[in-house]
């Protein structure tokens, strides 16, 4: 592995267990067993490497939906295919990082607002509008409200005032609000598909 990519995955790595901002240049330095002056080497600062690293993030996600929605028989398996990703991510990630991006890291902010708003939001339309025209979701859904107001709520439990970290875990509180979602959206046949994938979860089958 090269220098630069050893230095943002350990970055990564850190960020997501720690939260950004009690993760120092230092920090990453000591973890790889090098100098901080090597890490300048390849980022100019702190800004930088935060940048780098959402820009992993970005990529792992958008190679997962992809991968999502080709191996996806029908719009409520792509759906679930997805929570078990987010769940995946949730149980391991700090609460504070968006929060610290937020606050301290307006580029990579934006940056990771651009990729929400654009191509998280076509994901999550294009599977709406799927679900419609198979007759998975109710006919009178607006897919356009719908699918601004998921990806809202999926992003809203990182705000640590809303979601008192130690009351509720981030996996609980984003499977509760899929399953009000999700059994809102579907129709009566989308209904036995949600239940056979639940069934399917909890035996351990693979969707």
């Amino acid at each position: 592995m090269e220098p630069q990519e050893r230095i943002v995955n350990k970055a990564h790595e850190l960020f997501m267990r720690y939260g950004i901002r009690s993760v120092s240049m230092d920090d990453v330095a000591t973890h790889l067993g090098i100098s901080k002056k090597t890490i300048y080497q390849f980022y100019a600062d702190k800004d930088a490497l935060v940048e780098g690293v959402i820009d992993i993030e970005i990529k792992a996600n958008q190679c997962e939906c992809t991968l999502h929605k080709q191996k996806s028989e029908n719009a409520i398996q792509e759906l679930f295919m997805a929570v078990d990703m987010m769940l995946d991510v949730l149980s391991k990630i700090n609460p504070t990082v968006l929060f610290d991006l937020e606050k301290y890291h307006t580029k990579a902010f934006r940056k990771h607002n651009e990729f929400m708003n654009k191509f998280l939001y076509s994901i999550i339309k294009e599977n709406l509008d799927w679900g419609k025209s198979e007759g998975l979701y109710r006919e009178e859904v607006k897919t356009d409200i719908l699918a601004r107001f998921r990806l809202a709520s999926t992003f809203l439990i990182l705000n640590p005032e809303l979601f008192l970290v130690g009351k509720h875990s981030l996996p609980n509180v984003f499977a509760e609000i899929t399953d009000n979602f999700l059994y809102g959206l579907a129709s009566a046949k989308g209904l036995k598909l949600i239940q056979k994938y639940k069934q399917q979860r909890q035996k351990n089958i693979p969707l």
